[in-house]
């Protein structure tokens, strides 16, 4: 092949857009400012798209709203549909009109751009050109993203650390049981992302899941809401109302923070899992409930069982298979991982061009102790998303405790926890100094004192000191 059909063979496809108009009189500018640059398609009416889109791909739709006899809310209205139907194009109304709310319609579609006549052709051609560059960038980021996504994720998790993986094997092991599950690990780190992992993978996928956080109602409270209630069964209860167990019939029952339950409790549910069957407060008519019980916990059961502060019947009951989930200091490879997935989130949730972390910022978050696990994380990269006014996060931007504790980290490593010997260490820096100073000046040591900023008697006994 000779260069130029190698050239040719490399050359991109041009981006095509649509120009929908019956302006003849903007012909002469379409064809100056725009052929040279993409593969224009004009159309004499919006009811000529929908067949042009059918077959084709279109990078860009250009709508000159003042020729298609339509109210130019109508028009606006028309590109929203657009917008819904593919969030890719690139969006440009063109309109004669000067009226600010017709510009204010139109932002909250979104459409791209918005031009007022006179249109100066030349600025539509460089504004079109960054716009269809821009979504290009921002295409590619979410394909990458979603390759990444697909590599190192299981289900809802992220992650490709061999901790991850330990965890997506048990996972794989117990969906397509009924086998009771307890899921162990620190506040933060996703235990309730488990369960739903564990629930979809298996035959009750598509049954009813019901999670309770044990821990944010208080004791009086939780009861009903587990087991339900009759009408007058306590103040208050001016119905009757199904618990929560009961809602899980034919599904699976999560109960997060369960070590928060107090012995009465504890007791009750154990007499639920020997019987699979429930009686509401004030109610005298057992039920039987037909459900999967998983429960996660933080805090040490064992510990809790000594102190007589859990049941170690319940225990045995609710541990027949513990997944242990680590905390997010012990898988740190997944660090840039889940920020790079936090970012894409929540720039496409807040509709703002997706940033970066600067190569520094992953070292520092790499380092940092996360005793928030992964909803530390998650809540920190929201936040500089939504904060950070440019495209680039750098580390002036993190909070002053990330900060502090990246700077600690290289205290220790300056100095070892067993201390240093401070003279032998000074003495080796100025060694060091003095032979890089007489290699920079050729070995001559007045040159190098006058680098080094000293006089040149101080440079020859320093020289003589250290024997160089």
């Amino acid at each position: 092949m000779s260069l130029h059909a190698a050239a040719v063979a490399r050359a991109p496809e041009p981006r095509r857009i649509a120009f929908i108009t019956t302006d003849s009189s903007a012909l002469p500018d379409i064809q100056q400012f725009l052929e040279p640059s993409f593969d224009v398609r004009l159309l004499d009416s919006w009811s000529q798209l929908a067949p042009l889109l059918s077959e084709t791909t279109l990078d860009a739709v250009l709508l000159d709203i003042d020729t298609q006899g339509m109210s130019p809310a109508d028009a606006i209205d028309l590109l929203a549909k657009l917008r819904g139907i593919n969030q890719d194009l690139i969006l440009v109304a063109l309109t004669r009109s000067h009226d600010h709310g017709l510009r204010l319609k139109a932002a909250k579609v979104p459409v791209d751009e918005f031009f007022a006549a006179p249109v100066d052709f030349r600025e539509l051609q460089i504004v079109l050109d960054r716009a269809l560059e821009k979504r290009a960038m921002e295409t590619e980021n979410r394909r990458v993203a979603e390759q990444i996504s697909g590599r190192y994720s299981f289900c809802e998790l992220i992650g490709g650390s061999e901790a991850m993986r330990r965890v997506y094997d048990a996972v794989l092991r117990v969906a397509h049981s009924d086998v009771t599950v307890l899921i162990r690990g620190e506040s933060g780190t996703g235990k309730e992302l488990v369960a739903r992992s564990i629930v979809t993978l298996g035959p009750r996928g598509e049954k009813p899941f019901i999670s309770l956080n044990c821990a944010a109602l208080p004791e009086a409270l939780i009861e009903s809401e587990l087991f339900g209630h009759e009408k007058g069964a306590f103040t208050g209860a001016i119905s009757s109302r199904p618990g929560q167990i009961e809602l899980a019939d034919t599904g699976t029952l999560f109960l997060d923070e369960i070590a928060t339950l107090g012995l009465e409790l504890q007791t009750k549910l154990l007499r639920v899992l020997e019987t699979h069957s429930v009686q509401r407060l004030g109610g005298r008519a057992v039920k039987r409930v037909d459900f999967r019980l998983l429960t996660a916990t933080n805090e040490n059961l064992e510990e809790m069982v000594r102190a007589g502060r859990f049941r170690e019947d319940l225990y045995y009951r609710i541990h027949v298979v513990p997944i242990f989930l680590p905390p997010l200091r012990e898988r740190r490879d997944d660090i840039p991982l889940l920020a790079d997935h936090f970012l894409h989130l929540y720039c496409a949730t807040n509709r703002v061009p997706l940033k970066r972390l600067d190569p520094e910022v992953i070292e520092i978050l790499e380092e940092y102790a996360w005793n928030g696990n992964v909803r530390e994380l998650e809540n920190l990269v929201q936040r500089l998303v939504l904060m950070v006014p440019g495209p680039v996060i750098l580390p002036k931007d993190l909070p002053q405790q990330l900060l502090y504790a990246s700077t600690a980290k290289q205290e220790s490593l300056l100095i070892p926890e067993e201390g240093i010997d401070f003279d032998e260490e000074i003495a080796r820096i100025e060694a060091a100094y003095l032979q890089a100073a007489l290699r920079r000046a050729g070995g001559k040591k007045v040159a190098a004192a006058a680098l080094l900023h000293i006089d040149p008697q101080k440079m020859k006994y320093l020289c003589r000191k250290y024997k160089i």
